[in-house]
Formats: C-alpha cells, structure tokens, sequence
C-alpha cells in the first residue's frame, strides 16, 4: 500500500496544477465553479497552489463544514485543516457549549496568534462564523513535557484560571485532580485524560489513563492543555460586570456571580454584556488571509435565518426578565458584518456559472452505488483506458486489501504493495487514507475514488 504521507504530496501537486485556478488567485474578488463533490479536492489544491495562510471557507451548515474539512485534511493533513465550530447552544440559553467544542476553538484563535502553527485550511459554518467571540479569552497552552519542572500548587491555580474544576476523581474533560505529588487532568481537547507524576518539581512520567478503573495506560511525552471555557470572570469581565449592576439591575443573578469569579453553566451567552469589542473569526484574520465564500447565498440565508431565530428568542425572554427586547444585545452578527473590517481576497465557490465567463473546474460525482459496483468498476477502466490517474482511497489498511482484492475481481488491479511511486502517472493507485467522497477532475485527468464511492457504505464521524 503507498505511503500516505508521500504520496498525498503528490496529490497535493498534482490537484494544485488545476488551469482554473490561475485566475482564483489572482484575482481579487474571484468566481470558481466547482461541482459540490470536488469542493474538497479543489480547497485542497488552492491551499496547495496559493501562498497565503489561511484559507477561510464558510459554508452554509455544520455538516457540510464538517464534510468539507475532514476531506481536505485527508489530503493536506489533520494538522494544516481546523474546523471552527459553532456553540451548538441556543442564545440567552442557561446551559453552557460542549466542553470540547471551546477548547477546540480556543486552540485554533491560539493557533491564529503565531503564523507558524496557523493552519493552512479553516472551515466554519454560518452560525460559527457569525457569532462573537472573545478574542482575550484564548492563550498559549500550559505545555507539560515529561523531564520537565512544574509546581503543581501553580499548576493547579493555572487550571482554575483557565476554567477546569477541581474535582476529587477525574471522569470528565474541564476536570482535574491532585493527590500529593499526582496531578490528572482532562484537557479540553483531549480523547483521554493524562496523569501527571511529579518527583519533586520535575515531571517524571506523564501517562494517558482509563475513566472507568482510573488505571493509566499509554505513556505520552508531552501535552498541552487549553483553556476549557471561552468566558470567564476575569478582572476586565468582573468590571463590566459590576458597572452592569447598576445599568441593568434586571440581571442582577447573572452579574453577581460573574462579579464573584463564579463559573456557571449557560455563562457564555453573556458574552455580548461583558466583552466590549464586537469581535467575530474574519477579524482575526491576517493581511496574507483568504476568505472562500461557498455557496454565499446559501450562507446570508442562513446567517438571516439565525438573526431572525435570535430576535424572537429576545422578544419572549423581555417579557420574561421586564425588559425591552432591543436591550437584549445580540450574540449574533448579521451576514454583511462578517467581512466588514478585513480587506483579504474573497472567491466565491459556486456549483453552477451564474454568468458566462466565470473560471470552472471541470468535475464530476461519482454515481451512487446501488446494490452492485460494476457501474462505477466500469468507469473506473474506462477512465484508465483515457490515461486518467486513478487514486483509490481506504478507510485502512485492512480496507485496503479488500479493495484490492475487490477491484482486481473486476478486471482493475491496484497493488496494496506500493508498486506505483508517483500519483501523477496514469494508473490505477492504492492509498489507506479515508476520504467521504471522490470526484473526477477532467481538465487534470486525476480520479479520486473514495471506498463509500464504491461501497455505497457512508463513514461516520
């Protein structure tokens, strides 16, 4: 089977010599056509084939976000694409956002802060690219390297600070524990909580551990630990918050405990009181950005759609809390806000040319599969016939082989070995990289062929 690694950069290459995308680039305010099935490949090659960092992709909705950066990522790599989700959380709601979903997103604003780890792709929806932010609330990480020295009075001090809870047993992320010279922590971010032993001061061992018995497992050498909460009481806060008293007596409840220092479930919607700038992700961005519109009807749709969601939620809740629905201030930006303090290049991604002219990377879907995959065996020899370069993606190693051994009872054989050394030869090539949709790019001769093109069996996530 190749090497993913290696032969993705190939891939890379070759999706980046698209002739449609000389003009993307160059041009200021560019229109691509891109058939919706190849919108990953082609973020991928404009990544690829562009200088600039980073590439901002809105979309419509979560789960084309969602679909979009899992895609690219298995061509440019999990570490260059970072999917910038939304709360998931109603406005003016009194629970709070997912615990991971903050730090994820307190990890790529850290990202932004340094070109050297911004990633090269972000992909947001709608909803994540509308809602304000605190752009204060993200900070480097605490970073624990086995060798290396900490104090765990301090440690644990910098742990409240960035919103964990001091637990007795660690069982869910945002939660830490010390027991004499131990230390666990689930970072937010994390799948798996870490323990920390301390010989002194110094690090001696850091190891992953087991929820359900508390037994450690795998050892790791080093973690990084992000803020779990985006809102919280810090002194800038706790002064808006005590001005808030007097102003607006009506949320006395909430301005008191923030007043306190008080961590509190649902205190995220009050962002819009106790922040001062109206931040949102496009401001954030640098001078060397880009921004990718796809579909932007759809998006100012669906942006309209969440300022009107949010405006009937205030009239019913000023009634509730006596106050006029117009001092309910907004969590929500609308649509023409979003790129209203950046100057970066916009291109605008859209399945169908609106107007003659418009730049069009020639792509096409792969048929579904119903019940029987000679249809798609069968293009798949006719596009080899044509000398296409065919790339054959897997879930794993183990799907691997059975595609191998699948396509070769087809007629199309595809060596799991590692045979062929370059993607941008015609042939059929074999890579365990798992990848939700292929397409054919025409103008390129490249095919990318996703196992579920060929199963019909959807991935999950």
């Amino acid at each position: 089977m190749l090497d993913a690694v290696t032969n993705l950069r190939s891939l890379r290459s070759l999706l980046a010599s698209e002739p449609s995308f000389d003009s993307a680039i160059a041009g200021r305010d560019a229109v691509l056509v891109v058939n919706e099935a190849a919108r990953a490949l082609t973020v991928a090659g404009l990544a690829e084939a562009s200088e600039r960092r980073p590439i901002l992709v809105a979309t419509a909705t979560h789960n084309e976000a969602v679909r979009l950066a899992n895609d690219a990522a298995a061509v440019l790599g999990e570490d260059e694409v970072a999917l910038f989700s939304a709360w998931g959380t109603l406005p003016f709601e009194r629970v709070s956002p997912a615990i991971e979903t903050m730090g994820r997103r307190l990890r790529l604003l850290s990202r932004l802060s340094d070109p050297v780890t911004t990633p090269s792709v972000i992909v947001a929806s709608a909803r994540a690219l509308v809602q304000r932010l605190d752009p204060e609330a993200a900070t480097d990480p605490i970073i624990c390297g086995t060798g290396g020295v900490i104090d765990s009075v301090v440690l644990a001090q910098q742990l409240v600070e960035f919103g964990y809870r001091r637990e007795p047993q660690v069982e869910h992320r945002g939660e830490f524990a010390v027991r004499g010279s131990i230390v666990d922590v689930f970072a937010s971010t994390a799948d798996r909580p870490v323990r920390i032993d301390l010989w002194g001061d110094e690090i001696e061992r850091l190891t992953e551990f087991s929820v359900a018995d508390q037994r450690a497992t795998i050892p790791v050498s080093e973690i990084e630990i992000y803020p779990c909460r985006e809102l919280r009481p810090n002194e800038e806060a706790q002064q808006r918050a005590q001005q808030l008293l007097g102003d607006e007596p009506w949320g006395r409840e909430q301005w008191d405990r923030v007043v306190d220092g008080e961590l509190f479930d649902g205190m995220e919607s009050w962002l819009p009181w106790l922040v001062s700038d109206e931040v949102v992700l496009p401001d954030l961005l640098s001078a060397d950005s880009w921004v990718i519109l796809v579909e932007p009807r759809r998006i100012r749709d669906r942006a309209a759609d969440i300022e009107a969601e949010e405006a009937d939620l205030a009239v019913s809740l000023a009634k509730t809390w006596d106050v006029g629905a117009d001092d309910l201030h907004r969590l929500h930006v609308p649509f023409d806000r979003l790129l209203a303090r950046t100057n970066v290049p916009v291109l605008t991604m859209l399945p169908v040319a609106d107007r003659p002219g418009i730049a069009t990377v020639a792509s096409s879907a792969w048929a579904p599969v119903v019940g029987d995959i000679e249809p798609a065996v069968s293009r798949v020899r006719q596009l080899l016939s044509d000398r296409y370069c065919v790339v054959v993606t897997a879930d794993g190693p183990a799907s691997a082989e059975r595609l191998a051994a699948l396509l070769s009872e087809h007629g199309v054989d595809v060596d799991p070995a590692g045979v062929y050394t370059d993607l941008s030869t015609p042939g059929a090539h074999l890579v365990a990289v798992p990848l939700e949709r292929g397409a054919v790019l025409h103008e390129i001769k490249l095919a990318v062929l996703a196992e579920t093109d060929l199963t019909g069996r959807r991935r999950t996530h």
